[in-house]
């Protein structure tokens, strides 16, 4: 008769990929490691099922311990268990399967300081994912240092397969760069073993491009952040979320600023505000807001009839301006 072997126990953690938008940069909260690297990590806790009636109660329970914050908007992105992607290559200890979250919230100045005293800080999520920024045109590092590195990963295996994957990612040979595909193109630098999250799980021997390519992170948590980013930059075409990480009030420029923070590329001014107009997301408020130079700026708000009138409610902002 043959014997099977009890499965290895599996732990579920619940992550929070929270953004907020400041001073034009796209942030991520980091809080303190659990272990005694210096990497960042996620706010994440495991889920007890005793305590937490459903995985998001347990999430917002473990970011309230952690963080001063409330989260208001949450959205699950997906279940993240595969092996060897926690620790070890091996994973023979306790298996994590880690439920990731998207939170969007907005910085006071009452929890910046709060957050400054519970040890947690916000990043700007670009020092993750430094590739991922267009709004100054391509990065160079795309040309000069993830293509030549790819290539030469192309040559040890199915040549025409990884440069068709490289291309399509990262918008190579005349390929328009799809801002939505941030976790393809993490996965790929995972799977090339030029990340240093790659080194760390035994997928691929140092050195690898660790310095040139973002700050690690423990954990899945940049692969969860990656999954974070593609989702909402795709959710801004359909769904009102950029709204969430504004104030009450807000000129269109700022409105502008906050949306090419996240999507990572440069808008026509124009087009934009005719954008803007013809989706009837924002409604004038009357007042001004004073600025430095010029004249004063006409304060707007986000038009929630909106939500009640159509399904789809989104930006859907073109190509580079």
């Amino acid at each position: 008769m043959t014997t099977i072997a009890a499965p290895n126990a599996v732990e579920i953690n619940l992550s929070a990929a929270i953004a907020a938008v400041a001073d034009n940069d796209p942030l991520i909260l980091t809080t303190p490691a659990s272990d005694d690297t210096q990497r960042d990590e996620l706010p994440f806790g495991p889920f007890n099922p005793l305590a937490h009636r459903t995985f998001e109660t347990g999430l917002r329970e473990w970011v309230a311990e952690q963080t001063p914050l409330r989260l208001g908007y949450v959205e699950q992105l997906y279940t993240f268990g595969d092996r060897g992607r926690h620790k070890t290559a091996e994973d023979r200890d306790l298996h994590i399967v880690s439920v990731g979250y998207l939170a969007l919230t907005r910085i006071t100045d009452e929890n910046r300081e709060a957050l400054r005293k519970s040890g947690a800080r916000w990043r700007s999520w670009y020092s993750f994912l430094p590739w991922e920024d267009w709004r100054g045109g391509k990065p160079a590092m795309i040309d000069d240092t993830i293509r030549p590195a790819l290539c030469q990963w192309a040559e040890q295996g199915n040549s025409h397969a990884r440069m068709s994957r490289f291309r399509l990612a990262f918008g190579d040979d005349g390929i328009v760069w799809d801002e939505e595909r941030v976790l393809e193109r993490y996965e790929l630098l995972y799977e090339a073993g030029l990340v240093s999250e790659a080194v760390r799980d035994g997928r691929a021997d140092p050195p690898a491009l660790t310095g040139n390519l973002g700050l690690p992170m423990s954990f899945d948590h940049r692969r969860i952040l990656a999954t974070a980013i593609s989702r909402l930059r795709a959710k801004l075409k359909y769904r009102p979320v950029v709204f969430e990480l504004m104030p009450p009030t807000f000129t269109l420029t700022a409105l502008q600023e906050t949306v090419e923070a996240i999507s990572g590329r440069h808008l026509h001014k124009q087009n934009f505000r005719r954008l803007v107009e013809g989706t009837e997301l924002v409604e004038p408020t009357g007042a001004e807001q004073t600025q430095a130079r010029g004249r004063p700026a006409a304060l707007y708000r986000f038009r929630h009839n909106v939500l009640e009138e159509r399904s789809v409610a989104g930006l859907r902002v073109g190509g580079r301006g």
